[in-house]
């Protein structure tokens, strides 16, 4: 199987196109499914947060894959616990330190009822 490609979401952001619609800022749970033991991933910014939401019967976990920074360091977050019906959320992460070499941020979860909304924050001059 392939890595679960995951779509970025993006809010509105401070100047919506008015009147705001119904349904215009609703974001999508997206499951880890068949990939989830290939891990996901999408292309990063710097400007991401992750949403992760657990439907499985038990505690889950989720790892984040990192890479070495400017400072030769590395430190993936590793077997991070989600509880039964809990939402967590990461980020954002720099790229440096996180990116891997297709410009993507990798992390896996070991259930196919874990979820994900990957939510890019808009760029505030």
């Amino acid at each position: 199987m392939a890595r679960l490609a995951l779509t970025v979401q993006e809010p509105c952001g401070s100047y919506p196109t008015l009147p705001l619609t119904a349904s215009a800022e609703d974001f999508t749970w997206t499951a880890s499914g068949a990939s989830f033991a290939d891990g996901a991933g999408f292309t990063m910014t710097g400007r991401e947060l992750i949403l992760v939401r657990n439907d499985n019967a038990g505690a889950q976990t989720i790892t984040f894959s990192s890479t070495v920074d400017a400072y030769n360091r590395d430190g993936d977050i590793t077997a991070y616990s989600i509880g039964i019906s809990e939402y967590a959320m990461f980020g954002p992460f720099k790229k440096d330190g996180w990116v891997q070499a297709d410009g993507k941020l990798y992390f896996a979860v070991p259930a196919a009822d874990v979820y994900f909304a990957i939510v890019r924050l808009p760029q505030i001059d």
